[in-house]
């Protein structure tokens, strides 16, 4: 069967399960195949299906998310390594980067709380001249987000290291940050997730608690001995969030902004 029969069929398997049936099916068959989706679709429609597409469908069909079964996925226009040992980065908080562009276009050091596959620290660090350090409390993560570094340019400005915000004394020796960004976990410990995030994604980067605050009361309260006296926090939020962690911030004597996504849901609060 040709590329162009395989994926009609591969589409309508998926129609059920996925609501970008058709685009999961032309980024898998590029996978397999080694080509760019455009190359795929504009030269090769009419090539034999390879023989790897069918167990790449077969994982997708199983729900598991499509960047970890290609192994990269896109943020702010610059691929990036993922695995199931980090959240597959999304376009929402690309308004995280927006954000802490637009209020520190210039940074010198940047602290990123919960790095993950490193996606905003080292996009902010590919966007500016600044150095930056991210510690996530995953070691598998950590690796992620170095290869990541290595990837786009910027491993000779990006630290990266295992720490965790709930143990005392973990910042001590961290120094003083002019722009400190995170994407904690916020998801309700009982939230109703797809059954792609739920069952894949690292429960660690996405639960927070009953009320998905958690870690918010617990990074919070420890921002000002990190940030440089006219530093800002970003941090990204649920969208049905704004209102209880900017009272979590408010208590603790930050101003804030709250900043919205595409969608224009409430993204990022903005901590002065």
């Amino acid at each position: 069967m040709t590329i162009a029969e395989v994926l009609r069929e591969a589409a309508q398997k998926l129609s059920s399960t996925s609501d970008t049936a058709r685009l999961d099916a032309e980024i898998l068959m590029a996978h397999a195949l080694g080509k760019s989706r455009s190359d795929m679709l504009l030269m090769h429609m009419k090539d034999e299906a390879p023989d790897g597409f069918e167990a790449l469908l077969g994982r997708r069909v199983a729900r598991e998310p499509v960047a970890y079964i290609t192994g990269v996925q896109e943020f702010y226009g610059r691929e990036f390594r993922v695995t199931p040992d980090v959240l597959i980065p999304r376009g929402d908080s690309e308004s995280v980067v927006e954000a802490a562009l637009s209020r520190v276009p210039n940074p010198t050091q940047i602290l990123d709380l919960g790095a993950g596959s490193g996606a905003l620290l080292l996009t902010l660090l590919a966007e500016t001249k600044a150095s930056g350090l991210g510690i996530d409390q995953s070691f598998r993560a950590i690796d992620v987000a170095n290869a990541n570094a290595e990837k786009l340019g910027v491993a000779d400005r990006a630290q990266l290291c295992v720490a965790d915000w709930s143990v005392p004394g973990w910042s001590e020796s961290l120094g003083l940050y002019d722009l400190i960004i995170s994407n904690p976990p916020y998801v309700e410990s009982d939230a109703s997730l797809d059954l792609d995030v739920r069952e894949f994604e690292p429960a660690t980067a996405l639960f927070a608690g009953e009320e998905g605050l958690d870690d918010y009361q617990r990074i919070i309260p420890q921002l000002r001995c990190l940030l440089t006296p006219d530093g800002i926090a970003v941090l990204e939020i649920g969208a049905e969030q704004a209102s209880d962690v900017s009272s979590i911030a408010e208590n603790e004597g930050f101003n804030v902004e709250t900043t919205r996504d595409l969608a224009g849901r409430d993204r990022a609060l903005i901590l002065t």
